[in-house]
């Protein structure tokens, strides 16, 4: 609408959107129900984030923003982007991972949809979920040896202030790394989602939309994800969307009390 008025958009930004990774939970109606894992279970000691050679590729405590930033990009332009999150049953009943709450709540509809993918041993859910099962199990001893010391010597989980507060403070050495021993083991496969664009309506200070040349166009403004996002496409901290949000509504509405009729 913006742009059959004469409004620009902003150029590009260093990412298109402000990204977290999405599970997919495929019911029973037909309907789709999509989980954003922004910090609950990822953190926690216990679990990992493996690509399709079962192999970590990054912190798995680090921001939504980031962990996105940091899956697989496909080799054919086709592919899609996905990794698991793998846990152990210890893990499971203590925290649960996505839509699969801890002990004691029904998963049976999550196993049976494919969601929740469970196996008896490693080498068996990595046959399942289509993960190089040799990697898996590498992975997995060397992660249990980051358990046993507290250091994440990959990509050090656990190591700064922020990783640490979304962990288990009742575990150590490192509340955010733990063993993956105990059978069965469970995988969730994830994929890019987003919470909001970066690339939007370019406007000027008084947040009014602007043409191709700069000039404001009478009587039509753009905040919120409508807005081109004033963060480059980085990802600061929560709330990026929402402060710029309310900053420029009240700028823009400050600027329409103001305008004459």
């Amino acid at each position: 609408m913006s742009l059959r008025a004469g409004a620009s958009l902003g150029a590009p930004q260093k990412e298109p959107a402000f990204w977290v990774p999405v599970s997919i939970h495929g019911r029973d109606d037909g309907r789709e129900v999509r989980y954003p894992h922004f910090a609950w279970d990822r953190a926690k000691p216990g679990l990992i984030a493996v690509n399709r050679a079962g192999e970590r590729f990054v912190n798995e405590a680090s921001s939504y923003h980031e962990f996105v930033r940091a899956m697989p990009r496909p080799a054919a332009p086709e592919g899609s982007r996905t990794a698991f999150l793998i846990c152990d049953s210890k893990f499971m009943r203590k925290w649960g991972l996505g839509l699969a709450r801890p002990a004691g709540w029904p998963r049976r509809h999550l196993l049976r949809s494919g969601y929740l993918v469970k196996g008896d041993t490693l080498e068996g859910l990595a046959r399942s979920i289509g993960v190089d099962a040799g990697g898996l199990v590498r992975t997995v001893e060397r992660m249990n040896r980051f358990a046993s010391s507290g250091n994440d010597d990959d990509f050090g989980k656990g190591a700064s202030a922020y990783n640490r507060h979304l962990g288990d403070p009742l575990h150590s050495p490192n509340p955010c790394v733990g063993e993956l021993r105990r059978a069965p083991f469970f995988a969730v496969q994830v994929h890019p989602g987003d919470i909001g664009t970066t690339i939007g309506v370019q406007t000027d200070i008084h947040a009014r939309a602007v043409n191709h040349t700069g000039e404001p166009i009478a009587g039509l403004y753009a905040v919120g994800n409508d807005m081109h996002s004033i963060m480059a496409g980085e990802y600061p901290g929560p709330g990026i969307t929402l402060g710029p949000a309310v900053t420029f509504g009240w700028i823009a509405a400050r600027h329409l009390a103001t305008a004459p009729v």
